[in-house]
Parts: C-alpha cells; sequence; structure tokens
C-alpha cells in the first residue's frame, strides 16, 4: 500500500502492525495470516475499532483523505491545547523574585531588632 497510509496509526499504538492493517482491509493476506490477525484483533480493543472504522470506508481511495484530516484537527487541538498551557504558566519575573527576597529580609531584620528590644 502507500506509504502514506500507513502513517495512520504511526503514534497511536506500537503494537499494531500498520502494514498487516492495511494488507488486511486490502484482503491482501493469506488464510493463514488473517486468522492469526483476526485473533490479535479479539485481543485489542484498539486494533478492533482501527479495523471497524477504516472498514466503514466504502471508497479505499478516500482513507487518505480521512487520515489526513485527522491529523490536521490532532495537531490543531495539540497545539491549541500547548498554547492554552503555556499561557498558563507562570513566567520568569525576576523583580518579583527580588521583591520577595527583599520582604524576607526586612521581616527578619524587624524580628531582630524586636528580640533585641525585649531583651
Amino acid at each position: 500500500m502507500n506509504d502514506e497510509l500507513l502513517n495512520i496509526l504511526s503514534h497511536s499504538n506500537k503494537d499494531i502492525d500498520n502494514q498487516k492493517l492495511m494488507d488486511y482491509l486490502s484482503n491482501k493476506l493469506s488464510q493463514e495470516e488473517k486468522h492469526a490477525f483476526e485473533e490479535e484483533m479479539a485481543g485489542s480493543d484498539m486494533l478492533n475499532d482501527a479495523v471497524e472504522g477504516l472498514g466503514e470506508v466504502k471508497d479505499k481511495k478516500k482513507i487518505k483523505e480521512f487520515t489526513d484530516k485527522l491529523n490536521a484537527d490532532l495537531q490543531k487541538r495539540l497545539t491549541k491545547k500547548k498554547s492554552r498551557k503555556e499561557k498558563l504558566k507562570l513566567k520568569s519575573q525576576p523583580w518579583l523574585y527580588f521583591a520577595i527576597v527583599i520582604i524576607l529580609l526586612l521581616l527578619v531584620i524587624c524580628f531582630v531588632v524586636i528580640k533585641m528590644h525585649l531583651d
């Protein structure tokens, strides 16, 4: 099959053999290989869902379009999530750290002065 179609599940699950999946959908596997693949499907919900979803596509040439759309949507969502996470992240502000250190020093000095006056 086309190498681009093999990238359908490339980042999702390392246990799924993409070439075997595409060969199964194209009926290119021998009976023994087909039977072994179906046993593997029975043990893996992810693989079973992938075969079901890709099997519903009537025009196999549109699989590439679907996967491209899915990948683009996934990239957009991940980028949006990453930018939102970056916005929430505290930015390094040296003047804030300097102010905290000054306040802590003033508190220590006040404590020492009060302690000296009480003694």
